[in-house]
């Protein structure tokens, strides 16, 4: 390596060091140009290309780091870079059939070796790959060894294992012994003794297992934690996560504008990371547009999710039946329940009852619109009976609409009037106005058929304005009202912010600029290029330029090797006769020849794509946190406004949480 390869890596590990991730990438990536980089370099390399937003390098690394590692016959440094590609892969690919590959090369490596801190990581990932393929049993075995190991000598692969096992007791049912192991697990988040990766992904497991539970009140309040925190420590997908928590909270809480704008930042900052997972967030935009009501949207977004390899059900099935199809939607739901997807969701993992609990609300509501009662009764029994077992509030709540619902179809209006009271009564007091104008609809049927036509017209005229409160929220650019003591004004060299009645001056910065015109237009979106042109004063064509390739030749490498890696585990399952884990190789290899084949057009000619977008979604998101994290410096206030309120990505906008006006 030359002198100015060499200095090139100390500025690297300087930078990292200080947490100047995107600094630290291009110092590294300037030394590998130079030559391979050594194992321990190669190791920072994976870290820091992470943070900066590229998986593909982050992978490329550490298989790097591993080869090397085992040439030089480092079996155990070998076995961590090892486990550190399955973990990559298991948590931003979704894609289990690699991580099997990865970890049979690590257990290899470290057999015959003492208990070590790869030992712990090894465990933690394989319980996550045993959990995500639908063995809760097994998972809760290796989240125990996680445990015991980390214990010893790797508290972050310890905390982890907490969080895992206290998922697999809550999966099993035993929920009150899983849900006092989550709080064990929580005290080493807020003690602050774990690095970011491991602190953020205790975080996102905390709020995943409540959710899935459908503990929402336990959920936002570890969401506004996991969110408080993130705006300053969150490397990697956890920003991105973290933002489709709060808008599965939002959803809940019938802020479904300020929703659906948490779920789209979401999938523009978890795009550079996530594969099939990317159909979560796009999976929860969906629901948002369906309690919207804008169901041309929501089918998109499902459509969308399940292209990207996700599980778009119930959804979808929902979106049938408010297109009128109950036919289409009735097959949807039944398809869905007798041949679920092994989609390796981390709320709802595959083969548990939490799985099938919103498929089960949604059949009953979909089968009584098809007058197939025996069908819908059997679904409404089977809620009640996962309601029940999950001591859940809100699986109480659906599965008393469901049985509300089903005795309204077969002639008790009486019964039916008395537990849609009950619903209602629920959901208030969880908290969400959408569900619980469903059911006091639903009562409003009930009260009808019973004669209490008065009482009805309250029930539907009460139900009706909240779900056009929820449909017709007007967007924030709609509902802003000036607030004195804000302003935004540039001084020369300097800019004047004034916030709160407090007034602080800075130097220019290019993302002052680009900040400016963002206040200066509450809720309107600015594409990354027009940003760019005007503080260039140009015009948006005058950054277009050609692309390239959508994969270049090493992301098209990656790909490849996946694909051989998901055809050695296809033939281990087969011939261990192993039908679930075949069909989930097989479900992988799908996904993976789509991505492919979308990136290389005819005769193998490359898809050209414009990356101009894409460098200016990067300049100008990374001048803005600069300019933001600079005003927090010096006025705290501001800047954690500006943090929570300032969405980046392909596009920008500045979208206050109430009514905000800005002098600029």
């Amino acid at each position: 390596m030359s002198d100015e390869g060499g200095v090139a890596v100390k500025r690297a590990h300087d930078a990292a060091a200080r947490g100047a991730w995107q600094e630290a990438f291009e110092f590294l990536v300037q030394a590998d140009a130079d030559g391979l980089l050594g194992p321990p370099d190669l190791a920072l390399l994976g870290q820091v290309a992470y943070a900066a937003g590229d998986l593909d390098t982050t992978i490329e690394a550490w298989e790097r780091a591993h080869a090397a590692c085992a040439q030089a016959g480092e079996r155990l440094a070998a076995a961590g870079a090892a486990v550190r590609v399955a973990m990559h892969l298991l948590f931003d690919t979704a894609l289990l059939a690699p991580v099997r590959g990865w970890l049979a090369r690590a257990e290899q490596l470290l057999d015959g070796e003492g208990e070590t801190p790869v030992h712990a990581w090894f465990a933690v990932v394989r319980n996550y790959e045993r959990m995500l393929s639908g063995d809760v049993n097994s998972a809760r075995e290796w989240a125990r060894r996680a445990i015991a190991i980390g214990s010893k000598c790797e508290p972050a692969a310890c905390a982890i294992g907490r969080v895992a096992e206290a998922r697999s007791l809550i999966l099993e049912g035993d929920v009150q012994r899983g849900l006092a192991l989550l709080d064990e697990a929580a005290v080493a988040v807020v003690s602050g003794d774990l690095d970011p990766m491991s602190t953020g992904v205790v975080y996102c497991e905390l709020v995943c297992a409540l959710q899935g539970l459908a503990q929402y009140d336990l959920a936002e309040e570890w969401t506004d934690a996991m969110e408080r925190w993130s705006r300053t420590n969150a490397i990697g997908s956890l920003h991105g996560r973290c933002r489709v928590h709060r808008a599965e909270i939002l959803r809940l809480r019938g802020s479904c504008t300020e929703a659906e704008i948490e779920a789209l930042e979401a999938c523009e900052e978890l795009r550079p990371y996530l594969r099939r997972e990317l159909g979560w967030p796009l999976s929860e935009l969906g629901r948002i547009r369906l309690h919207k009501g804008d169901i041309d949207g929501a089918e998109q977004a499902l459509l969308a999710a399940h292209h990207a390899g996700w599980d778009p059900q119930p959804g979808l099935a929902l979106v049938r039946l408010a297109q009128g199809d109950i036919a289409a939607a009735s097959a949807s739901i039944r398809d869905a329940l007798e041949r679920p997807l092994q989609v390796p969701s981390k709320e709802r993992p595959p083969n548990t009852d939490l799985r099938r609990a919103p498929l089960l609300d949604a059949q009953v509501e979909i089968e009584i619109a098809a007058g197939d009662l025996d069908q819908a009764r059997a679904a409404a029994a089977e809620l009640e009976s996962i309601a029940v077992r999950f001591e859940s509030k809100a699986l109480v709540a659906s599965a008393t609409v469901a049985n509300g619902r089903l005795r309204l179809a077969e002639g008790d209006a009486a019964g039916a009037q008395q537990l849609l009271a009950d619903a209602v009564q629920l959901w208030s007091e969880i908290g969400a106005p959408y569900e619980a104008a469903l059911a006091r609809r639903a009562l409003a049927e009930a009260l009808h058929a019973r004669g209490h036509d008065d009482r009805a017209a309250l029930e539907l005229e009460a139900a009706q304005s909240a779900l056009e409160r929820i449909e017709t929220a007007p967007p924030l650019s709609e509902r802003t009202a000036e607030e004195p003591g804000r302003a935004f004004r540039r001084e020369g060299d300097y800019w004047s912010v004034t916030f709160d009645g407090r007034t602080v001056r800075m130097r220019d910065l290019k993302g002052m600029r680009y900040l400016a015109r963002l206040l200066a237009r509450p809720g309107q979106e600015f594409h990354v290029l027009d940003l760019v042109a005007a503080e260039r004063g140009g015009t948006s064509d005058a950054v277009l330029g050609d692309a390239g390739a959508l994969l270049d030749a090493r992301a098209k490498a990656a790909y490849r090797r996946r694909l051989a890696e998901i055809e050695e585990d296809l033939e281990e399952a087969n011939a261990a006769a192993d039908v679930a884990r075949a069909a989930q190789a097989d479900a992988e290899r799908e996904f993976l020849v789509r991505e492919l084949s979308r990136a290389v057009g005819l005769s193998g000619r490359d898809r050209r794509a414009g990356s101009a977008s894409e460098r200016a979604r990067a300049a100008v998101t990374r001048a803005l946190r600069q300019a933001i994290a600079r005003i927090e410096e010096h006025h705290p206030e501001a800047g954690n406004h500006l943090q929570r309120a300032v969405r980046t990505g392909t596009y920008c906008a500045y979208l206050p949480d109430r009514p905000t006006d800005w002098k600029c």
